[in-house]
């Protein structure tokens, strides 16, 4: 087998996984596993409105601010989050599977990074605290809630008044939630939008609270 095959067969293996995974998503909540960590910690190159970096520009995130991560997976967004808040802030890495959050605290040690809090929480639930952040993100995660309402509900009162929260989804991600879908949540959780940036492929949206 040469290399170009052998290219062409991960490629559709990794198609059929996306799509198998979509269509069981539709009839029940399945996060990433934390063993396919590496897939999910990975930047994709055609989602550029949902990257960490273009996450962080429109969020405001500055040194001494709380931050919390609402479903942070492998830390993809948590660790940049941590390097703008500084020692003198707190990010708040919260997730479903302790697995996802044993390869945060390993990059966090990693990096001597002590300003990172791990909760292991389900979201909507009625279990988050009101942690009086900042701000906070939920990067790809929306869509492996059951309880989307009670989810944002959670996140609304765990930030301050003039807090903002970034959603970002991108298409590539077998959980994907429209706009409209995630703005008519938002909008009846007391959130408002305040920005915007995205196409077909991959966006981010930020929303406030009043």
């Amino acid at each position: 087998m040469d290399a170009l095959t052998a290219i062409f067969s991960i490629f559709a293996a990794l198609c059929c996984i996306w799509v198998v995974w979509k269509l069981v998503s539709r009839r029940k909540s399945l996060p990433c596993p934390s063993w396919l960590y590496r897939m999910v910690e990975m930047e994709n190159p055609l989602a550029k409105n949902s990257q960490a970096k273009t996450i962080l520009a429109g969020l405001g995130v500055a040194e001494g601010m709380t931050v919390l991560d609402a479903g942070c997976g492998p830390g993809r967004v948590t660790l940049p989050l941590a390097k703008a808040v500084g020692a003198d802030g707190k990010v708040i890495a919260v997730d479903l599977q302790q697995g996802m959050l044993d390869v945060v605290q390993r990059k966090a040690q990693q990096e001597n990074f002590t300003m990172i809090e791990f909760a292991k929480l389900p979201l909507g639930e009625g279990k988050l605290p009101a942690y009086q952040a900042d701000r906070a993100v939920m990067a790809a995660v929306l869509g492996e809630i059951p309880q989307q309402a009670a989810a944002l509900q959670e996140v609304f009162a765990a930030l301050k008044p003039g807090g903002v929260l970034a959603i970002a989804e991108t298409i590539f991600d077998p959980h994907y939630q429209r706009k409209a879908h995630v703005l008519d949540l938002a909008q009846a959780a007391g959130f408002a939008e305040v920005g915007f940036t995205g196409n077909a492929l991959a966006y981010t949206v930020y929303l406030q609270k009043p």
